[in-house]
């Protein structure tokens, strides 16, 4: 068997393994949500695109220049979209194949992933554009040529810094000086370092006959990397590498006072401390809202009173939806056991209501001197702090019902996905666009100071109502209970 029937095969095989997944049903409902999402996608890239055609004027190079902006969000979205080779490798490794090969062809299908050829959407206007107002069919060809290119090698960058990433987080770093290296000169005040300038530079390099060979051999070179590196930290997991021995174990007694919800508190702060996939991304989350909250608060960026709320909002609410989109999921590696005492699970889900409530004074405290400097008001961070604990935090708990694949503890690259049905994708959904909806309606009706008041009421009597709404949650999740094991059971590592 030749590579070329091979990769077909391991094609096949990945298509059949979802259909035998446990979650196949689930996982239709995310794909539907991920289709309508990639036409939404394409719509703006097509209009993107033609957007920057028109300002090229018939010149080619222009959607070069802009390219280190679209490699940035690139990289952004493929933490979404993206998932690294390793995550299919895993059953491969031990079979009667070169070691490689495996890895080699999924690398080989991610450069003609979907996602990749979307960017087209932007491409392909923009170069029927040019071509018809008069630029050469030869550099157009190039630039097209070039610019998926670019995509491809970016997807090769992505891999290898998200492996470093699931390892250590601090590796995001290196990656965003990396994507900030293009920016310098405007931010080091070059000379005749204009906006202008850069794009015009940029667009000359993007044409140049010596860019597309350099683009080739990286993305040659990267393949190479990729190869070694995936299988490198593959086998490290399958082969169970011993950790090295703690150096120091945290208490936490000050939480004894609370009793057994004080023992899940400790849980939940250890776990977010020392188990791989919570802790990176409990600090991903936390970096992000310091980030956001950073620019709400200190810049001009979002000066707009409806997008600064908007923002505000969020600054609050996205470590609880990155989160608790996946609430007792962790939990699935030990649910026989919270399932052995009586209403041990409630104990369980207001120490997480707690602990979730206590993260959000984390964008409170960074965005509180923008109170005393007139950008925000009191009234507004306690608003979006009390919606965000009370009725965000109702909404999300919810999935605790639904939810039913264990998400590993330990595993990084060779940890299976997880999908969602259709009661899910509703609960996210409400979650994203509920407080919106609040806050626009009261922003057009009643004005913003009224609407504050009124979610300052609404978020206050859902936290302390918590009792009875989780104890509500806690018996629908009984009732639910052996088909949500069998769901745990089906899909622990």
């Amino acid at each position: 068997m030749n590579k070329l029937q091979l990769f077909r095969l391991l094609r096949q095989n990945t298509n059949i393994g979802y259909k035998r997944s446990p979650a196949f049903d689930q996982n239709k409902w995310a794909k539907l949500l991920i289709y309508l999402g990639g036409i939404f996608f394409a719509i703006y890239l097509i209009l993107y695109g033609t957007i920057i055609a028109m300002a090229a004027d018939g010149e080619a190079g222009r959607m070069l220049s802009f390219m280190p902006l679209v490699l940035l969000i690139d990289f952004g979205m493929r933490f979404i979209v993206q998932t690294t080779p390793a995550v299919m490798v895993k059953p491969y490794i031990l079979m009667p194949i070169s070691r490689y090969t495996a890895i080699e062809c999924f690398l080989l299908s991610s450069h003609f992933s979907g996602y990749n050829l979307l960017w087209l959407a932007m491409f392909l206007p923009y170069s029927l554009i040019i071509l018809i107002a008069g630029a050469g069919f030869g550099m157009v060809l190039l630039e097209l040529l070039t610019a998926e290119l670019l995509i491809m090698l970016n997807s090769q960058i992505y891999l290898f810094f998200r492996t470093l990433i699931n390892r250590r987080v601090l590796w995001l770093l290196p990656a965003l000086a990396l994507y900030a290296l293009p920016f310098t000169p405007l931010m080091l005040k070059f000379k005749d370092s204009t906006l202008d300038w850069m794009l015009d530079t940029y667009a000359a390099v993007g044409i140049a006959w010596y860019f597309l060979p350099l683009v080739v051999g990286l993305l040659v070179g990267l393949f190479f990397i990729n190869r070694r590196f995936q299988f490198k930290y593959v086998y490290e997991e399958i082969s169970k590498k011993k950790e090295g021995a703690l150096k120091h174990i945290s208490s936490f007694s000050f939480l004894d006072r609370f009793g057994i919800v004080g023992e899940y508190l400790k849980i939940e702060l250890k776990s977010n401390m020392r188990n791989k996939t919570m802790r990176s991304r409990c600090i991903m989350s936390l970096s992000l809202i310091v980030v956001l909250s950073l620019l709400v608060a200190y810049t001009s960026i979002y000066d707009n009173e409806l997008m600064l709320n908007f923002w505000c909002l969020y600054c609050f609410a996205i470590y609880g939806v990155t989160s608790l989109i996946k609430i007792m999921g962790q939990e699935g590696n030990y649910i026989d056991l919270l399932m052995m005492h009586r209403e041990n699970i409630i104990a369980l889900l207001k120490a997480k209501f707690w602990f979730y409530g206590a993260v959000l004074v984390i964008p409170f405290v960074i965005m509180l001197p923008a109170v005393f400097t007139g950008k925000f008001t009191i009234l507004m961070l306690l608003a979006y702090l009390l919606l965000t604990a009370g009725l965000l935090h109702f909404i999300i708990f919810q999935l605790a019902v639904y939810n039913k694949q264990t998400l590993p503890l330990q595993l990084k690259v060779t940890g299976k996905g997880n999908f969602e049905n259709g009661i899910q994708i509703v609960i996210e959904m409400s979650v994203l666009f509920a407080p919106v909806l609040i806050a626009g309606l009261g922003y057009l009706l009643v004005g913003l100071t009224y609407t504050y008041i009124f979610m300052c009421v609404i978020g206050a009597a859902f936290i302390l109502t918590h009792p009875l709404w989780i104890r509500h949650i806690y018996t629908r999740m009984m009732r639910r209970r052996y088909e949500n094991l069998e769901g745990f059971h089906a899909t622990r590592e």
